[in-house]
């Protein structure tokens, strides 16, 4: 008979960004560990609030599945000795697998016969492997920060309360850290009190009477129906971002939504400045009107019921209001600010030991930035203001408001750079350099704030690789795999006609005036494996099939553009629907290009053609070799590859009428010139033998 398995881990509370992560991960874990003890069970849910980790397993079987399976052991033809009896390793084989000599039998598997076993394992009770499992279940878990409390030597993310596991009816007994797991567990710290569980089915109902709603997807839906409430009484645009509602989502267990207000004066101050105060400060959602301005409201969720709101709006509202009044001082003093003089303070701020300061940083990011513009080809009006707003990008970090909210750098410096007279478009830069600041943003909309972001970004990456300091793993701690991604991003979205080639070693070059401590070539090969790998995301991230994607990235990612348009003609022309029709070529290259790796030469002499059919293949590709070109410069790959695949019947005929690797070594070496050239084409598209199917 099936019974329900329930595990609750009761905590301090735990930081709101840990929760989601570790309650999915106790949710794995559990799965994991029934399919591993084969166990079967119907559904494994997940709860969590800041005060607890909790699964709820339904429908778990009273025992494991009996199990019996054939394992296969040696070859019949040394299973047995010289006397026809069990050979030493027929004899092992059956001891490991538990069996009686006896027990072994024949059969053959590819002609050739085995012994095999028949291993059989009666299924255990649930309840006998629950106390040992689930203790292991919860110190299993791992967090990105740990603690230690009293004596113990765990290390938990925050120090265990209280345990439930139940089953059935039942309790499961075990303990951690001196806590005796049992059936009674906490509500809410203020509203609620103990409650004892008497079976997993009614953990949730008897949770929500102690003023806890465990379901997280429940207590979701109460603060978004409690926001959007309030933004249809009052008419508001209640501005509600995915990691701020996340955040206030693991922060309560009863959510109550309220609003409050704040003095109209304050929104004299950019309203920027008011919507990262109350997000990251205070975790308020902004109030914007039709227009998208902020109003002098704002809207928290609270941890408890509605029992005297207002007292808890003024307290809210007494809050905010020394948060802004902060914030307006600031403001106020960092009108006083002359970008020279913050330029000068730029001296003085460390980027990097080994890098130099800010100051030095904004140096070199001037002159890549200068050469990127140069390179582009861009007016004489757009260089300068490229070279202005390289000059200027960093001035607003020694600000007292970026120093408070560090989150503002680029739009404080819009702001003061505009108030200082400087030109609109260099305003604008300043903050668009930064962009895309996340996987989400969009990539600078101006060609100067897009120039100076990738010179920037650029500047970071190749001043680390420099220094040897390369992301492994998940060990990114300079976020240079969100700046490769901006880069290839803002190439994109600009079409800019530069390769990552002529990128780093503008970049490199400026970095070489300091001194290296890595050769350049090495750091050059470093950087093009890592963008390799971004531009590998965000190929995968438009649905490229991964094979197309090695094929693409065989051939090389120089140019970001092209690439991206390499792999959506070959993903087009290799679909499921042309898939038959397209093999052909794709044998045909990749045949093409073994021979042709043999070859030494490219020179071709057209009076040692033996056949009619090289003379053909010849002239196809010199044919296709122009189109291709052409093709390519004005980034039509789609008629590049139809170029290319022109040559698949040339090809074919050449391979049908000719002996490539003749005796005549005047032929041998002249037919795989041939190949050699019609290669380059093909390895310049794609790596064809990297495409399945």
């Amino acid at each position: 008979m099936a019974k329900d398995l329930l595990l609750e881990i009761g905590l301090e509370e735990v930081p709101a960004r840990f929760v989601r992560a570790a309650m999915e991960q106790l949710k794995d874990k559990t799965e994991k560990w029934l399919s591993d003890s084969r166990l079967d069970f119907a559904e494994v849910k997940a709860y969590a609030t800041p005060r607890r980790l909790a699964v709820l397993v339904s429908g778990l079987a009273d025992k494991q599945e009996d199990v019996s399976e054939e394992v296969k052991g040696p070859s019949r033809k040394i299973a047995y000795d010289e006397n026809s009896g069990w050979s030493k390793p027929a004899l092992g084989f059956a001891r490991s697998q538990g069996v009686e000599p006896d027990s072994l039998f024949i059969r053959e598997v590819a002609n050739i016969e085995y012994i095999f076993a028949t291993k059989s394992s009666i299924g255990v009770e649930t309840a006998s492997l629950l106390s040992e499992a689930l203790p292991a279940l919860v110190t299993s878990l791992t967090f990105p920060k740990n603690m230690r409390w009293g004596s113990y030597e765990l290390r938990y993310v925050r120090p265990i309360r209280w345990l439930v596991a139940l089953h059935g009816n039942e309790v499961v007994p075990f303990e951690i850290t001196g806590v005796k797991s049992g059936n009674v567990t906490r509500g809410h710290r203020f509203l609620g009190g103990e409650t004892t569980i008497e079976e997993p089915a009614v953990y949730a109902e008897r949770l929500l009477a102690q003023h806890v709603i465990v379901d997280v997807e429940q207590r979701e839906q109460a603060i978004v129906a409690g926001i959007q409430s309030l933004s249809t009484e009052r008419g508001w645009n209640i501005a509600v971002k995915d990691d701020l509602l996340e955040e206030v989502l693991f922060l309560v267990e009863t959510p109550t939504v309220l609003t409050g207000s704040f003095d109209p004066s304050f929104l004299n101050i950019p309203q920027e400045v008011l919507i990262t105060s109350m997000r990251e400060h205070q975790r308020y959602f902004p109030v914007l009107d039709g227009e998208g301005k902020l109003l002098p409201h704002f809207v928290t969720v609270r941890n408890g019921d509605n029992v005297s709101l207002d007292v808890v709006s003024r307290g809210n509202e007494k809050v905010l209001r020394a948060r802004l009044s902060d914030a307006k001082f600031f403001y106020e003093e960092d009108k006083k600010l002359v970008i020279a003089s913050a330029l000068a303070k730029l001296e003085n701020v460390v980027y990097h030991e080994e890098l130099g300061t800010v100051a030095d940083k904004v140096r070199r990011v001037r002159k890549v930035a200068d050469q990127i513009a140069r390179q582009l080809r861009v007016d004489a009006e757009t260089l300068d203001d490229v070279d202005r707003t390289a000059d200027i990008c960093k001035f607003d970090l020694v600000s007292q408001m970026v120093y408070e909210f560090p989150e503002l750098q680029g739009i404080m410096g819009e702001d003061y750079a505009r108030k200082a007279g400087e030109r609109e478009t260099v305003a604008k830069a300043i903050n668009e350099h930064y962009s895309p600041r996340n996987a989400g943003d969009r990539p600078a909309a101006s060609i100067v704030g897009a120039i100076v972001g990738i010179a920037d970004k650029l500047d970071t990456i190749a001043g680390c690789f420099s220094i040897g300091i390369i992301p492994t793993g998940s060990q990114d701690p300079y976020a240079l795999r969100r700046q490769a991604a901006g880069i290839v991003n803002t190439l994109l979205a600009h079409e800019m006609e530069i390769t990552l080639d002529e990128l780093f070693r503008i970049a490199l070059d400026v970095q070489a005036e300091r001194g290296l401590k890595r050769d350049a070539f090495d750091i050059s090969k470093d950087m093009n494996e890592f963008f390799a790998l971004r531009i590998k995301n965000l190929l995968s991230d438009q649905s490229i099939r991964y094979d197309v994607v090695d094929a693409v990235l065989g051939a090389g990612v120089k140019d970001i553009r092209r690439t991206l348009l390499r792999a959506q003609a070959l993903q087009a022309v290799h679909a499921d629907g042309d898939k038959s029709d397209f093999r052909p070529a794709v044998e045909a290259f990749n045949r093409v290009c073994n021979l042709a790796a043999k070859s030494d030469s490219k020179q071709v002499d057209a009076k040692l053609f033996a056949d009619a059919a090289e003379e053909r293949l010849y002239e196809a590709w010199q044919k296709a070799h122009g189109v291709m070109l052409n093709a390519t410069a004005q980034a039509n790959l789609t008629e590049a590859l139809s170029a290319l695949s022109s040559l698949s019947k040339p090809i074919a005929e050449f391979f049908e009428a000719v002996m490539v690797m003749a005796e005549d070594e005047a032929l041998r070496r002249n037919r795989l010139a041939l190949l050699s050239l019609v290669a380059d084409d093909v390895k310049q598209f794609a790596d064809f033998s990297k495409l399945t199917g």
